[in-house]
């Protein structure tokens, strides 16, 4: 599968967790999932999944560690992590989580780094199916698709200011109204 160099725009190819990753630059999207649908037979796009980095590693990184008792949610412990984790390319990742229809199911992952505001190409021309996850992409974290057939809200009210999923979006919120409340 994806012979060395044979991806267009290829920044890097990572093996971890049992999983292949293949960076690619923004402005090569294209011809780099042409060729793996066209070239490897990964015809299916079943996800699209954008990330937000904002801040990462600039604190550290937190967290819980078990043990054998199990670990008290109540009292969080902050040991976090044995080392820091590598910097990030960009602030947003986008990766798309493809599929070859045949023995064995092989999959990949296709991956680019974009800034807040800098566009990625629509891929809904190669994987029609693009089209709701690049909206919801668009609506819930503010990744602009460039060339998307219909690039608008799809989850949130069109009036919607700003973009939920975001690690900048102001947290509080509005209060809620539930039905016993007069």
């Amino acid at each position: 599968m994806t012979r060395p160099g044979g991806v267009p725009g290829l920044v890097e190819r990572v093996e971890a967790h049992g999983e292949t990753t293949l960076i690619v630059e923004p402005s090569r999207l294209l011809e780099a999932a042409a060729y793996l649908r066209d070239e490897e037979g990964f015809r299916f796009l079943s996800d699209l999944t954008p990330t937000d980095y904002l801040g990462w590693g600039e604190q550290g990184v937190a967290g819980y560690i078990g043990t054998p008792q199990g670990r008290d949610i109540n009292h969080p412990m902050t040991q976090g992590l044995a080392r820091l984790p590598q910097p990030k390319r960009k602030r947003f990742s986008v990766s798309y989580h493809l599929l070859a229809l045949e023995t064995a199911a092989p999959r990949v992952r296709l991956q680019v780094w974009v800034d807040d505001g800098e566009p990625v190409p629509s891929v809904v021309s190669i994987w029609p199916t693009a089209d709701w996850h690049e909206r919801e992409a668009w609506d819930l974290m503010g990744i602009p698709f460039e060339g998307h057939p219909n690039l608008k809200r799809i989850l949130m009210a069109d009036d919607w200011e700003g973009h939920p999923l975001r690690k900048d979006y102001p947290i509080g919120g509005e209060p809620v109204r539930f039905s016993e409340e007069e």
